[in-house]
């Protein structure tokens, strides 16, 4: 049934890392139509995770036509679109819109040699500039691949006629049929080539991965006019765009210093918002958003690999059908019984960044079992998030006493309990966990004069709440297990070399 006319809406595109979703937002903030597509990975080499553009382009549009769809509106009562999308993802294409290589995703560790010829005084000027630890997560050395190893690339690159992005400036310019070539803070924080205080591309950063400024995409605030998409008949602005977990995290309505929120996904991502910029040593500082010409900051830990760890238990395996069956063998277990998994498949990230750190499995008995292994890769998704938060308190002086969770892996209610007990502090689940897609619709709808900031706070909903049932002396011994698991995971790869 197709709604009043009169009544406008946001459409949020939420672009993952293995799926394209779409959400319509109605002038309430409630999701009245959703739609998703997945798409394919592909590891053409140990360590190199690619993905098709074209692919990501088709399953973005098929989804937002599934949501329309849904949500039985025309086209011309979308009022704004929101873009939330994979960060680090690292995109180069024609003008024309056709991609020169597959997109070299966010866990792709190709590039580690590039990161280790880098000087220390490099090192220091990234973490300096950029509030990022020196890593080949990062944007920056995928795009020095690229220009290094495609024939004749760099230059048509330095001829201006190839144009970088992250996975949003592609949709973006694709969107505006080629007009608009241009990005958010939030993405641009991600590459590695970014000054997050004065908020400009750094000249410094381009010469130290020889990438030619000509390439690189505007820059505009998370809140603002990128251009207008031909939705159908109806040309339709596109008014918000942010990285997936700044936007999960305006999603979470984390508006005051210290709220936190913790991502479950392919990879967990916790974000505490401090308000100003504030300097980490072993955690990301990045913008949170940017609105009205006022920036606000985040401390991040990026875990790489958390859900991808529990699908491949079940696809590469075979040892488990779903979540669900998890949670059930997890639960049929009094305890972990000594066996951790270290799922440090793409390396480990944030605190530890050892790009070289590999997956684990120990403590294994005769008795250790398909359960055991369960509930080993769902407490190492709260392990290893309670080792950020650990360094977050310790950094910031902030204790975390409460932490807002969402994403897939947040409908697991063992896991849920697991972290509230490992964390010691309350988690709170929202009604809607499709926290990515309200965020950035949030803020689209914002500049398009749907709801102020004030009125948004009021539409977060919780809708499950878990409180700490473990003992101090048990969550001790099972944190000392934990790291002494992770120490056998580090330095993996590398082992037998000269480092």
């Amino acid at each position: 049934m197709v709604r009043k006319n009169s009544e406008k809406y946001v459409l949020a595109m939420d672009e993952g890392t293995s799926s394209a979703k779409a959400f319509v937002v109605d002038s309430s903030g409630s999701i009245a139509g959703k739609g998703q597509c997945p798409f394919n990975q592909h590891f053409p080499e140990p360590g190199w995770v690619e993905q098709s553009p074209e692919e990501i382009w088709n399953a973005q549009i098929k989804a937002a036509k599934q949501a329309i769809g849904m949500a039985g509106i025309e086209p011309k009562q979308i009022a704004s679109i929101g873009i939330a999308n994979q960060r680090e993802t690292t995109i180069l294409w024609d003008r024309n819109g056709k991609p020169v290589y597959d997109a070299i995703v966010w866990q792709d560790r190709r590039t580690s040699g590039i990161i280790d010829s880098l000087s220390r005084e490099e090192r220091a000027l990234i973490k300096e500039r950029t509030g990022l630890v020196a890593n080949s997560y990062f944007s920056a050395s995928k795009i020095k691949w690229m220009l290094d190893n495609i024939e004749g690339l760099r230059k048509r690159a330095e001829q201006g006629e190839i144009l970088f992005g992250t996975v949003d400036t592609y949709l973006i310019y694709r969107l505006t049929e080629r007009k608009v070539h241009a990005t958010d803070v939030t993405n641009a924080s991600r590459t590695m080539l970014f000054d997050i205080k004065k908020m400009e591309w750094d000249n410094e950063l381009l010469e130290i991965f020889d990438i030619p400024d000509a390439i690189l995409p505007e820059v505009k605030q998370s809140g603002d006019f990128y251009g207008t998409a031909a939705i159908s008949s109806a040309e339709v602005p596109i008014s918000g765009c942010m990285g997936d977990q700044q936007a999960a995290l305006f999603g979470q309505t984390c508006f005051e210093r210290g709220m936190v929120k913790n991502t479950y996904g392919t990879g967990n991502f916790i974000l505490m918002n401090t308000g100003r910029m504030y300097r980490s040593q072993k955690l990301l500082t990045t913008p949170a958003w940017s609105f009205g010409g006022k920036a606000e900051y985040a401390l991040e830990g990026s875990i790489f690999v958390t859900g991808s760890a529990i699908q491949w238990l079940k696809d590469k395996l075979g040892l488990v059908k779903s979540l669900e069956e998890m949670e059930s063998m997890a639960s049929s277990l009094r305890s972990n019984e000594g066996v951790y998994m270290v799922p440090a498949f793409a390396g480990l990230g944030a605190p530890y960044w050892d790009q070289y750190a590999r997956g684990t499995l120990v403590g294994m008995t005769g008795r250790t079992g398909i359960a055991h292994l369960a509930r080993a890769a769902l407490e190492a998704v709260a392990y290893l998030s309670q080792d950020v938060i650990e360094v977050m308190e310790m950094e910031s002086g902030i204790g975390v006493k409460e932490m807002r969770v969402d994403g897939g892996a947040s409908a697991n209610e063992f896991l849920m309990q697991f972290q509230s007990d490992i964390s010691n502090c309350r988690v709170l689940k929202p009604a809607v966990i499709e926290t990515t897609a309200l965020g950035v619709a949030y803020m689209a709808g914002m500049v398009a004069d749907l709801w102020k900031k004030d009125e948004i706070k009021g539409m977060w909903k919780v809708g499950r709440v878990y409180v700490p049932a473990m003992g101090e002396e048990e969550r001790e011994a099972l944190i000392e297990g934990w790291e002494n698991a992770v120490e056998r995971a580090l330095k993996w790869a590398s082992w037998g070399s000269d480092e």
